[in-house]
């Protein structure tokens, strides 16, 4: 159930610092009302006997501890989903940042997840296709899982991700398969790229593409859906 306090006593930096708290929990989303009457979105990071250190999501500036109001909405971060995703490009908390309107939900999950139950968990066996020999030979992927890739300033990884992403499949005939592409702290010029990589070869409408630039808040780099 949402709570709503005015009792904010700190702000430093993308944080602030709400006191008088009872029941807020790690995670939980927040909306925060200005002085002005405009509305930034905030997620919690720690949650003490009474009090409350909120991460703004689009910055402090603006907010002071006189006229800033905190909404504790009771529940943690949640993105809405359906089909009409693939071919869309988001930023780090799932808004859409292509120009195109806002999906049509189907469900609305959490971006962390369910906990998963091992025993039940259908056992992974369908190969995924990169076209790269040394993945596929040596680090073969299968359909669910997730490919981080980490690489030093001046490599080819940005080259790297998009092959991947524009070559996988799922072999079969019929069969369906969707990439998830998350780009988290990537310049304009990489975002850009990719962009056009995707749209050239037609692969972007089998991908849902999720972008962080290196000047967008840090925070969306941690609640990129999972």
């Amino acid at each position: 159930m949402p709570r709503e306090y005015n009792s904010v006593i700190e702000v430093k930096g993308p944080l602030i610092v709400v006191e008088g708290v009872k029941g807020v929990m790690y995670g939980e989303v927040v909306d925060i009302k200005r002085g002005d009457g405009k509305i930034l979105h905030g997620q919690v990071l720690d949650a003490m006997e009474n009090l409350a250190v909120i991460q703004v999501f689009e910055g402090t500036s603006g907010l002071d501890t006189k006229n800033t109001s905190v909404k504790f909405l009771g529940e943690t971060m949640k993105i809405d989903v359906s089909p009409d995703m693939l071919g869309r490009i988001f930023d780090g908390a799932g808004r859409p940042i292509d120009g195109k309107p806002v999906i049509a939900p189907e469900k609305r999950i959490d971006i962390n997840g369910l906990p998963m139950n091992p025993s039940a968990r259908q056992f992974p066996r369908d190969f995924v296709q990169t076209g790269i020999s040394t993945i596929d030979g040596m680090n073969t992927l299968v359909r669910g899982q997730k490919l981080p890739i980490f690489s030093g300033s001046g490599l080819t990884h940005n080259r790297l991700a998009a092959q991947i992403a524009k070559q996988a499949k799922v072999l079969g005939e019929g069969e369906s398969f969707a990439v998830v592409f998350a780009a988290m702290g990537i310049t304009a010029e990489e975002a850009h790229f990719f962009k056009s990589e995707f749209e050239s070869s037609g692969a972007l409408q089998k991908i849902v593409m999720f972008q962080n630039l290196a000047d967008d808040p840090a925070i969306e780099r941690i609640i990129t859906p999972r």
